[in-house]
């Protein structure tokens, strides 16, 4: 199962307003676990930086002058996230500016059912509590002591891990696997129907005589109202 958490920068919250992608971020997982392939790149957005957005991730007018526009990058862009799921968090800001920009040079939009939003994942699972990047870092014990400002790939760096503690941490799996390593010398691999089963023979009481002996006593004690006795 691969997936793409990814993160966006921008000059403002609204498209339709003329605000454009300036950073994307993405970081590649498979299986859950990151396979050490990210993508990253800085966007010219031609049109100048507002303080606000500056004041967010740092990205101003000089840095970005001379960074490719987005109709540039869109195709390569498209070519690493392929057909994965895409981990965001807020996805609902980061999925309409990057389909107001891939409709604007005529590339496919991303359908929504394509995001997985962690933000409200969070939510659900921490109902009334603060729903952050860097609260739920905190949460886990994520460090992200190096996020003085917002940029897309640290974001997607942390958020990935974080999302994987959202799922059940790195192995939400048990790493039950249906394919498992041989443990011959070419690595090979073996499929493995695996299905838990019964013990072929139980496994014998660590009681001692005393506590038995004990417990006993202690079921006489409360008489026919204890739960021992009772049958199901």
């Amino acid at each position: 199962m691969r997936e793409i958490v990814l993160d966006t920068e921008t000059t403002g919250f609204e498209p339709s307003e003329g605000d454009r992608i300036v950073e994307i971020g993405a970081v590649e997982l498979f299986n859950h676990l990151p396979t050490g392939k990210t993508y990253h790149q800085y966007i010219n957005p031609q049109r100048s930086m507002p303080k606000e957005a500056f004041d967010v991730h740092g990205l101003g007018d000089d840095f970005l002058r001379d960074k490719p526009i987005f109709r540039a990058i869109g195709q390569a862009f498209l070519d690493f996230i392929g057909d994965a799921q895409l981990i965001i968090h807020n996805a609902s800001f980061d999925m309409k500016f990057l389909n107001a920009e891939l409709t604007a040079i005529n590339l496919p939009a991303l359908p929504f059912s394509r995001a997985t939003d962690t933000l409200m994942i969070a939510r659900r699972k921490f109902p009334g509590s603060p729903a952050t990047l860097d609260a739920l870092c905190r949460r886990f014990g994520v460090d992200n002591s190096g996020r003085e400002k917002h940029g897309a790939l640290l974001d997607s760096e942390l958020l990935a891990e974080v999302y994987l503690e959202l799922v059940g941490g790195r192995q939400p799996d048990f790493g039950l696997s249906p394919v498992a390593q041989s443990n011959n010398s070419a690595g090979s691999h073996v499929e493995v129907d695996w299905r838990p089963r019964p013990r072929p023979n139980p496994l014998p009481s660590r009681l001692t005589e005393i506590e038995i002996a004990a417990h006993i006593a202690f079921v006489e004690k409360i008489g026919d109202a204890a739960i021992w006795k009772k049958r199901v």
